[in-house]
């Protein structure tokens, strides 16, 4: 009932509104109604005054029209805009020069007043006698000349007090009315609802037991067949009780079971497993007890799992689960966390020892091998392990240790074991990197992504028709600093993180480059961008960045993909066929960061690029460092003698620049040459 009485609720609402506005709509009307009359007709009244110029008789009219209610100031003009008398405070924009229109009466409209201006005019009448009698003569008529103005300031604060008391008034018997409406709603339902809850609780004791309990017959129609259908069940369940409690322990101990342990090994579930974990370190707090907890992960699990099946990497769990349990011991806990994923609770277990345990269940993983057809597979198992006293903080807390702990030995090779130690400096690095994580994806939510130009020059300082600038990202804190590339892209990139970036510059980039070729600029730009190994292993990201280019195929001349080194070599094949894509719009490629890996010579000549960005890794140091030195010339010799240009990353000073054109470096970039700005300067330069 309560809900049903919403629609009620909204059209009294819009009623209302409607109403306050009318109301608000009558009085705004009628005070302005009462002004324009006012201002007509002091404006005749004071035509004598004026024109001859009398101020005691305008002093004594313009007394008399500001006693009206609402009148803050009442005033004479003449037509050059004197004022010749006054009465109250009004303000005037004085008249004069043509300003005000001399056939009606001009209102000017403020938050709290309005001001009139009403001409005070004189009409004359020509009559000639002479020409009466001649039919071709045309009456003279009549003439009207402008003698001055009435200016008439009229107060809006009691209209606007009016409406606000309207306003009150009306939201207060809305207000009430609706708690009268929700009070009797409430009263009503009480009366339906109560045989429907006595007959809840009839139900409910029922349910607890309590077979002797009755439904008083007090409803009719579908009520009374309800309550007498309930009487009956309820006669016929003192015979059925028996059986259908052997059936009931059946079922609740069935389901206890599948509530607690995982269906797939008979292993304990997670949830039973935090639980167990719950009382092992209350244990420890309270008996000062030293127990240890392992997270083990298994090695090449998805391998099986992607070349067998799902049914293979089923039956693989089931298998070492049975190994694994032939060695626990009395107070053991072996759990299944999830996917390939196991815990062991070890209770009084110091550490050492917890080692020895562990590093047993290695072990026998690495000497298990699993057979599922014709194929033969040897798995491994990664284990972090983490001590449980009375230091140790929540359950939570030592879960996520073991994991991080898990991560590292993973990370250190495999089928290893971690001790977690808080002053560890790579499960720190590990955390901070899953921190980044957070801020990425936050600062991704909330648009706090930002892009600056650098613009990349001829090493001979010779002008182009194409000014050559590369876009590099960053990011806005919380506090609004900015956040360089090279303090989050570590984590973006072991996180797969770094395609949902790439994205974001290549919309970015694409707007602006639209925003560009709208202005008709004679100077044409080529816009560099950075993509990652992860982005270009993405196929949804090559789709999308194709749609984007199929789109707009103007667009495609005036960007560069810069790819490093390393992505281009590890993906080989896939930069190949991006490349040839990409090239039918017109776009240019750059490898960049060249000479960080010496076997980029051998794949240099399978990459159709543009441009050798050489490292600055070499160039930073060149002027001192002979070896650097050699390196940038040899780059920038085959570079050459394969048709592509050279750019040297990394200038930082004059000296460096003059060594890499007498080098003959085509482009340089860096500090040096030009500090990065934002990106509002460069769309404000175009």
């Amino acid at each position: 009932m309560v809900l049903a009485m919403v629609p009620v609720a909204i059209v009294g609402v819009l009623l209302l509104f409607q109403l306050i506005t009318g109301k608000i709509d009558d009085l705004d009307q009628s005070l302005r109604t009462r002004a324009v009359a006012i201002a007509r007709q002091l404006a005749p009244a004071a035509e004598y005054g004026v024109a001859s110029g009398n101020i005691g008789v305008l002093q004594t009219l313009l007394e008399k029209a500001a006693i009206e209610p609402d009148i803050r100031g009442v005033a004479v003009f003449t037509d050059s805009g004197q004022r010749l008398a006054q009465v109250g405070l009004g303000v005037w924009t004085y008249p004069g020069q043509g300003e005000l229109p001399v056939d009606r009466i001009q209102q000017i409209e403020y938050e709290d007043r309005l001001v009139y201006y009403a001409p005070v005019t004189r009409t004359e009448v020509g009559v000639d006698d002479f020409n009466a009698t001649d039919e071709r003569a045309a009456p003279q008529g009549a003439r009207t000349r402008l003698l001055g103005w009435v200016g008439l300031d009229v107060s809006r604060s009691a209209t606007i007090k009016s409406q606000r008391d309207a306003i009150l008034r009306s939201l207060v018997i809305l207000l009430a009315g609706l708690g009268v409406s929700l009070y009797l709603a409430w009263r009503i339902g009480r009366q339906i609802t109560r045989p429907i809850l006595a007959l809840t609780h009839t139900v409910s004791r029922i349910g607890e037991g309590h077979l002797d309990e009755r439904v008083e017959l007090s409803g009719q129609a579908e009520l009374g067949m309800l309550q007498r259908g309930i009487n009956h069940m309820a006669a016929h369940l003192q015979t059925m009780q028996d059986q259908m409690q052997e059936r009931i322990d059946r079922a609740t101990a069935r389901l206890v079971y599948q509530a607690s342990h995982d269906a797939l090994t008979g292993l304990i579930n997670r949830r039973e497993f935090e639980q167990r974990l719950e009382r092992t370190l209350l244990s420890a707090l309270q008996q000062d007890r030293e127990h240890a907890l392992c997270y083990m992960d298994l090695d090449q699990f998805k391998v099986i799992n992607d070349s067998c099946g799902h049914a293979a990497g089923d039956e693989l769990l089931r298998q070492l689960t049975l190994l694994l349990k032939g060695k626990l011991r009395e107070r053991d806990t072996l759990a299944r966390l999830g996917g390939d994923e196991f815990a062991l609770l070890l209770e009084n277990c110091s550490i050492p020892d917890a080692l020895e345990v562990a590093d047993s269940f290695r072990a026998e993983v690495q000497r298990f091998r699993f057979k599922w057809g014709d194929r033969i597979f040897s798995v491994g198992m990664s284990v972090g392990m983490v001590a449980i006293n009375r230091d140790s903080g929540t359950a939570a807390g030592l879960l996520s240790a073991a994991d991080a702990a898990c991560y590292v030995a993973k990370d250190r090779g495999r089928n290893q074991i971690h001790v977690y130690e808080s002053r560890d400096s790579e499960l720190v690095r590990h955390r901070g990197e899953m921190q980044w994580v957070t801020r990425i994806q936050r600062a991704l939510e909330e648009q706090r992504l930002r892009l600056s130009w650098q613009e990349i020059r001829r090493t001979d300082g010779a002008a182009e028709s194409t000014r050559h600038v590369e876009l590099l990202l960053r990011m806005v804190d919380d506090d609004g600093s900015e956040i360089l590339p090279m303090a989050f892209i570590p984590a973006a990139e072991r996180y797969s993180i770094m395609p949902a970036l790439d994205s974001w510059v290549i919309e970015e980039t694409l707007r602006l480059c639209r925003q560009y070729l709208a202005t008709d600029c004679v100077l044409r730009y080529l816009f560099a961008i950075n993509l990652s190994g992860a982005s270009l292993k993405d196929p949804a990201f090559r789709r999308m960045l194709l749609a984007r280019l199929q789109e707009n195929p103007v667009l495609g001349p005036h960007l560069c993909f810069e790819i490093t080194e390393t992505a281009a070599i590890g993906n080989l094949a896939v930069v190949n066929d991006f490349i040839e894509a990409m090239r039918g719009f017109g776009c240019s490629f750059a490898l960049d960061d060249f000479g960080s890996g010496l076997s980029s010579f051998t794949y240099l000549k399978n990459l159709k690029v543009d441009y050798l960005k050489i490292d600055g890794a070499f160039v930073r140091d060149i002027v001192n460092n002979r070896i650097d030195r050699s390196m940038v010339e040899a780059i920038h010799r085959i570079g050459h003698q394969m048709g592509l240009r050279t750019v040297a990353e990394y200038v930082e000073s004059d000296q460096i620049l003059a060594l890499l054109r007498q080098i003959g470096v085509d482009y340089v970039q860096g500090s040096g040459i030009h500090r990065p700005e934002p990106l509002e300067k460069l769309c404000d330069q175009a």
